[in-house]
């Protein structure tokens, strides 16, 4: 990926999709490079364009469930983040599953907009943390017996707070005096212990941890 960071951004309401646009396009971190309004549109300029990022919404004409999904299985090499009213905890699990790395509320500011979408290019997960204390509160709660952050080693733990924290690999292997490989290494270690699939759960306990500290 270039340092520049492509996006296309697709929303069927335009005041809305021209304010993000304006907002993105005044960053020279990112580059609006195609905008549409419906998940046919979303698909057909993924394919052409091959954008870093697509900010999709997620009430779309087509669905935005159903875009995301055709996406990832066309185009893997875009992250996708979806822009949305919706706070169902139902919905980020749909999403997330369909292939979003991002889900972020229409309310946010431009300025966390940029910082989330810059960390999801460099392949970070994004959650607002609202509703991803709550759905950590449904995930640990149906875990019976013993807490699997229990088994975690100083050394991973904090590493799991940088995952809390929303920093990059790099970021956390530099405030840990670490190679970049080797907390790639203990973060294979963690999803493990805490048997859990990808770095998006991992967040949401890592989130659990930080709030018992």
């Amino acid at each position: 990926m270039s340092d520049t960071i492509r996006l296309v951004l697709v929303d069927d309401h335009p005041l809305f999709r021209e304010g993000v646009a304006a907002t993105l396009g005044a960053d020279p971190r990112f580059e609006v490079v195609g905008e549409g309004a419906s998940a046919q549109e979303a698909l057909s300029l993924c394919r052409v364009l091959l954008p870093d990022v697509l900010l999709l919404d997620l009430h779309l004409p087509g669905g935005g469930l159903s875009a995301a999904r055709q996406v990832t299985a066309s185009c893997p090499v875009t992250r996708i983040v979806m822009l949305t009213v919706s706070e169902d905890e139902a919905d980020v699990l749909s999403t997330l599953k369909a292939g979003a790395r991002g889900f972020v509320l229409k309310g946010v500011s431009g300025r966390e907009l940029r910082s989330i979408i810059a960390s999801v290019a460099a392949g970070e997960v994004y959650v607002t943390p609202g509703l991803a204390a709550s759905m950590l509160h449904d995930m640990t709660a149906s875990r019976p017996g013993p807490n699997p952050l229990d088994e975690l080693t100083p050394r991973e733990r904090q590493i799991l707070e940088g995952v809390a924290a929303g920093r990059s690999n790099k970021e956390i292997a530099r405030s840990l005096d670490l190679t970049e490989k080797t907390v790639k290494h203990y973060m294979t270690n963690v999803l493990q212990k805490l048997q859990v699939r990808n770095r998006v759960e991992a967040a949401l306990l890592a989130q659990r941890a930080s709030d018992r500290s």
